[in-house]
């Protein structure tokens, strides 16, 4: 017998609408229309003249021969042409593909050849990569220069003057969302550091519903003041763009990463919110102290490594910010694990709030699953703190999958989890504990070493600002650890100084037999390469 809820039951127009983050700037438009949305300098736009910037840039787009499927990519800095092309390209139908700005022109070529750019849109500080980066391509494209007014720069990037663009469109472009909730928006190239980088296609869906996981998660109140800190280019800024227009918010665009000129934003602004990387937040904890003074009212920032140094979260408390855990990877639009905060956790020193407040939590209130499985038998680990498995999600907050890459995108997606390469045990109250990569784990005389333990007892050196901990070879254990270490400006530290610090706080056996004291290499984002150290640690370089 047929249910009765399965007939005459149907989608329709009026019952159902595909999801897209576009329709939180109209909302916000609508509504709010004379309250300010982007400030960069001396340069304000409202939600009514984002909006129309927006689409005039998706009709301009669109009178320039954009169709429905085809890749804009990007190339800028964290300023209004960057938020408005989060917006104005899917508008136009089109997928933005928002490209690394410290790659290199070979890199950078691969992106805009694998991805079928039709349309660079660039930063004149980016001019130079930029430039050889195109003249290895072997399609045609249109370019587009930005000249940020708060920067200006005498380099062109060429091609047509990016306010020029948005003066062919038009303002009342009527644009129209995607026909499928399913259908691309953007596309993210991940680091590539074995390889071509593999192209993570995100949805309108997962988008829409990341970006309000970004406000449920984190408790955003309305009307947040958003410091731009995390890079726009990575993850679309872990969503953050759309979910500044669903939260009708203010975006503070930040083109350079500075402690002085983010403490001055904070105060001048009375910033809320912010987000970044380990660096990030560590750059702010060892900053001037006079540089903090006149902060008065309450900052809210996210955290995101796997995972961030313990040192690091308990030096934001000592500061008087208050700092939340994400976890996630470009296949889940950036963070899709939040580390839920318990009110009895308040009570507790912290040092132990600190190690509760270090973990990666669990799931984003959007995203379906979360777990740590075997990753042969795909079995759930059990929750003793102890069992290593693999971290994995599953739900709407992950990927399409690689562009032109089914063989990597159905290895990625192996019995019906997507696989991170985290290794983590599930803790006796459900939440996860990642305890490291797979490929950074150290296997040193049979024994599997932690590097993340390791550089978490580092962290907490005084003299110590950054530091990773990679294999280097040994002709008696095979291998053991190596310590990279950064010291604070004007600081030595003697090797053995470091070595006791260790000894006193860990078994022996993983205490690092190798410091090299260097600046440690980063990504744009703050991720620590330690690709790039593995190398070393493997070359004669590598000593104490």
């Amino acid at each position: 017998m047929t249910s009765p809820y399965m007939s005459g039951l149907d989608k329709n127009p009026a019952n159902y609408v595909p999801l897209t983050p576009l329709s939180f700037l109209e909302r916000s438009a609508y509504i709010y229309p004379d309250r300010l949305a982007v400030v960069h300098g001396e340069r304000r736009f409202t939600w009514k003249e984002t909006y129309a910037r927006c689409r005039r840039l998706a009709s301009a787009l669109v009178k320039r021969g954009v169709k429905p499927g085809d890749t804009v990519a990007v190339m800028l800095a964290n300023t209004p042409e960057m938020y408005e092309c989060h917006f104005g390209v899917p508008m136009a139908g089109a997928i933005l593909n928002t490209i690394n700005t410290r790659l290199d022109f070979d890199t950078v070529s691969f992106m805009l050849e694998h991805a079928e750019a039709k349309v660079i849109i660039a930063d004149r500080e980016f001019a130079d990569t930029i430039r050889r980066s195109v003249s290895l391509l072997s399609r045609p494209y249109l370019l587009i220069d930005v000249n940020d007014p708060e920067h200006p720069l005498q380099t062109p990037v060429g091609g047509v003057m990016y306010e020029d663009l948005l003066n062919e469109g038009d303002p009342a472009f009527a644009w129209k969302g995607p026909a499928d909730e399913w259908d691309a928006i953007s596309l993210n190239y991940t680091s590539g550091t074995t390889g071509n980088p593999k192209g993570v296609v995100y949805h309108h869906r997962g988008a829409y519903l990341n970006a309000i996981s970004n406000i449920v998660s984190w408790a955003m109140p309305p009307h947040s003041v958003y410091l731009w800190t995390l890079p726009m280019f990575h993850c679309n800024g872990w969503c953050f763009p759309w979910t500044t227009a669903a939260n009708a918010g203010t975006n503070v665009c930040l083109r350079h990463v500075e402690a002085k000129k983010i403490f001055e934003l904070i105060k001048q602004h009375k910033v809320t919110h912010y987000c970044g990387a380990p660096i990030v937040h560590s750059l702010l904890i060892n900053a001037p102290e006079e540089m903090r003074q006149g902060i008065a009212h309450k900052v809210s920032g996210l955290i995101a490594a796997a995972p961030p140094p313990a040192a690091v979260i308990e030096g934001m408390e000592r500061i008087g910010f208050d700092l939340s855990h994400v976890y996630g990877l470009t296949e889940t639009y950036g963070p899709a694990a939040v580390c839920a905060k318990q009110d009895d956790w308040a009570a507790m020193d912290i040092s132990k709030r600190t190690e509760r407040n270090g973990r990666q939590g669990v799931r984003y209130h959007m995203q379906e699953g979360l777990t740590v499985l075997d990753p042969v038998t795909m079995k759930p680990v059990p929750w003793d703190g102890e069992t290593i498995g693999e971290v994995m999600f599953r739900g709407n907050l992950t990927m399409k999958g690689y562009l032109k890459n089914p063989t990597a995108t159905d290895e990625s997606f192996r019995g019906g989890w997507y696989h991170t390469g985290d290794l983590a045990v599930m803790q006796p109250d459900g939440y996860i504990k990642i305890k490291d990569r797979s490929k950074d784990i150290i296997i040193s005389g049979g024994e599997n070493i932690s590097s993340v333990e390791i550089e978490d007892v580092i962290y907490h050196h005084p003299a110590v600002i950054a530091v990773a901990v990679v294999a280097t070879p040994d002709p008696k254990w095979g291998e053991v650890p190596c310590a990279f270490v950064e010291l604070k400006p004007g600081v030595t530290v003697p090797a053995e100084e470091l070595r006791d610090h260790c000894r006193e706080r860990m078994a022996h056996f993983k205490v690092p037999k190798k410091f090299v004291f260097q600046v440690v290499p980063k990504t744009s984002t703050g991720k620590i390469q330690k690709y790039l150290l593995r190398q070393q640690a493997h070359s004669a370089e590598a000593i104490e």
